[in-house]
């Protein structure tokens, strides 16, 4: 159990595309611990991160970092070497969440709608057996970034040259046309699902970070309630068959028949005010500074040590 007088390192920044992103998290988060009374520090997550650790004389971390290095369970296994306590999923949960492949791989034999897929590799022929239009994505990119909407050969040949260049897999995803919502599990319960409507095109980069791009409903209510309660029920099934902890949230397509189809499950997602999940747990009267606390007071090393003498 986390007390009081335990100091908290909020790591935000870190080495991925989502650096940015990362930042308004973890100010978010630091701003909030110490309205609460904690004694919290903010580190930028580079390679120096075990001195900084040190220096800062740092009991436990709370994890603000999005993408590689920080998502993947890269910084879980430092700090359960270095056995400082850290908020969210362990290691093997961190790593297989962040692959979008292996997590279908593992979710396939559950009742969760998955689109059907295929996964091509630098150097492969160009795929002849996808229908358009496909969504092409870097297996580990988040925040929708390494992500296409394929509608012809040309786009998706121009597709997998660009995320070809990020990675040895490329996922090809059957394009399922529908409204895209989302699901937080917190300590294995469910919140209420958020709507996201972008006022055009799709839930992109842009319309994610720019305000006034896109309208959320927390809880959703233009998708009926059957609907609302199956995807509560399959995020609970991912997070628990993935080992997860803390905050994770679960995002979705749905279909014109009411039917969720699971695109991922993020294990850090965004920590802001104004981000999903806190939206999600604002709507069953859990506020950001609670929500921030709360995920605080989980914090533990998943990993047993014995050391020798």
């Amino acid at each position: 159990m986390i007390d009081k007088s335990a100091r908290v390192g909020v790591l935000m920044g870190g080495m991925s595309q989502e650096r940015p992103v990362s930042f308004k998290s973890g100010k978010a988060v630091l701003a909030a611990l110490k309205a609460r009374g904690w004694d919290a520090v903010g580190i930028d997550v580079q390679p120096d991160l075990p001195f900084k650790l040190r220096d800062e004389g740092v009991d436990v971390a709370w994890i603000a970092l999005h993408g590689q290095f920080g998502e993947d369970g890269c910084v879980q296994g430092l700090l359960e070497i270095m056995r400082i306590p850290y908020t969210g999923a362990d290691v093997g949960g961190s790593a297989v969440a962040m692959d979008k492949i292996v997590t279908k791989r593992l979710l396939a034999d559950t009742d969760i709608p998955m689109p059907e897929d295929s996964v091509w590799r630098p150097g492969d022929e160009f795929p002849q057996d996808v229908k358009m239009p496909v969504v092409a994505k870097f297996p580990a990119g988040g925040s929708t970034l390494g992500l296409a909407i394929c509608q012809d050969e040309g786009e998706l040949e121009k597709a997998l040259v660009e995320l070809g260049e990020l990675g040895p897999e490329v996922l090809l995803e059957q394009f399922v046309a529908g409204e895209e919502i989302t699901c937080a599990v917190l300590d294995g319960v469910a919140l209420p699902v958020v709507g996201i409507v972008p006022v055009e095109g799709f839930f992109d980069f842009e319309a994610k970070y720019t305000e006034g791009r896109t309208v959320y409903e927390a809880p959703a209510t233009r998708i009926p309630a059957a609907t609302h309660a199956i995807a509560q029920a399959h995020s609970v099934t991912a997070y628990k068959r993935l080992g997860l902890s803390g905050v994770a949230r679960a995002d979705f397509l749905v279909d014109a028949e009411g039917v969720p189809w699971f695109l991922e499950i993020n294990t850090i997602p965004g920590m802001t005010a104004t981000s999903l999940s806190p939206m999600a747990a604002s709507a069953v009267g859990i506020d950001f500074e609670q929500l921030v606390e709360r995920v605080l007071l989980a914090a533990t090393c998943h990993i047993d040590r014995h050391d020798q003498a």
